[in-house]
């Protein structure tokens, strides 16, 4: 078989991974769906990317959708933008793989949202026939470049395209236009405590103390410090190499009022500060002195005693 420059690559699963790492642009440009309807320039042209309106009934979220939730002020600001100008950017979806006549939400499930509570009837969207692979990435790709992921979220989109699709680090890394290392480690940060977990997605830790806290012998206590003492992520480094940095500090032994009491009365005797230290099983008495003269009083007063 002729392997020219005609030759098509495989289809399917083994075929290399499509970069979604420069953008959406890429889904947004490519051949509207044969399955959808889609206008094209003059009868006969090449069937091109092109918006139609959907009604909001008949699309539904992405099973792929990697944000845990949605901020309900940056929602309401949007609704009030749509009222205003409506839905500017259409939506991305594909055909939904076992009911006719749906649509899944592939990026865009914010507006979609908004334009309920316009409420709207329709919206425009780009109608794409991806694959599970694809409607993933790119559901993980448009909350990337929005910034809308915390880094558990982020972990468990990578970590949702490696188990299902059998992607190794680096196939992920290109799919996402991420470094190998960058999703590795991302990943590994599902390797922490959930209640470590929980302080990433609240905001609570930055990603960069999360990843601090893998070394750490005591990931849960460790972020506690970090929080309560508001350390940097230099920091949390440091303190996560030290075996005992994460254990609090032993608190001081709770002084007997009834000792306290004895060398108050002492100190008011004899002029000079005493101090008692007791165990409950035996101790010592300090007596501090600032010159030779006070040293000779004392000496004298426990002459008397004696």
């Amino acid at each position: 078989m002729s392997k020219g420059k005609d030759a098509q690559p495989a289809k399917g699963k083994d075929a290399p991974p499509k970069r979604l790492g420069r953008g959406l642009s890429a889904l947004f440009g490519e051949a509207a769906s044969p399955q959808a309807p889609a206008a094209t320039a003059a009868e006969g042209a090449p069937n091109v990317a092109a918006t139609q309106s959907l009604s909001i009934a008949a699309l539904e979220p992405s099973p792929f959708q990697p944000r845990a939730g949605i901020d309900r002020e940056k929602l309401d600001d949007l609704v009030a933008s749509i009222a205003a100008n409506g839905v500017l950017q259409p939506l991305l979806v594909r055909p939904h793989p076992t009911a006719q006549g749906r649509y899944q939400i592939i990026a865009g499930e914010r507006r979609w949202r908004a334009a309920q509570a316009v409420p709207l009837h329709e919206v425009p969207v780009l109608v794409r026939d991806l694959d599970d692979r694809t409607a993933a990435a790119a559901a993980l790709v448009e909350n990337l470049q929005r910034s809308d992921l915390n880094a558990i979220e982020e972990a468990e989109g990578y970590r949702r395209l490696a188990e299902a699709e059998a992607l190794d680090h680096a196939e992920i890394g290109r799919l996402v236009g991420r470094s190998r290392s960058h999703i590795a480690n991302t990943i590994r940060l599902l390797n922490l405590p959930m209640v470590v977990q929980t302080l990433v997605r609240e905001g609570k830790l930055t990603a960069g103390h999360a990843r601090a806290l893998l070394a750490s012998p005591d990931p849960g206590m460790l972020a506690d410090r970090v929080i309560r003492e508001g350390l940097s992520v230099r920091q949390a480094e440091a303190l996560a190499q030290r075996p005992d940095a994460a254990r609090p500090a032993k608190a001081a032994p709770r002084k007997d009022p009834n000792v306290e009491a004895l060398a108050r009365d002492l100190t008011e005797q004899l002029g000079l500060k005493v101090a008692i230290r007791f165990d409950g099983k035996r101790g010592e008495v300090r007596i501090a002195y600032k010159d030779l003269e006070q040293l000779d009083g004392l000496i004298a007063v426990l002459n008397r005693v004696a």
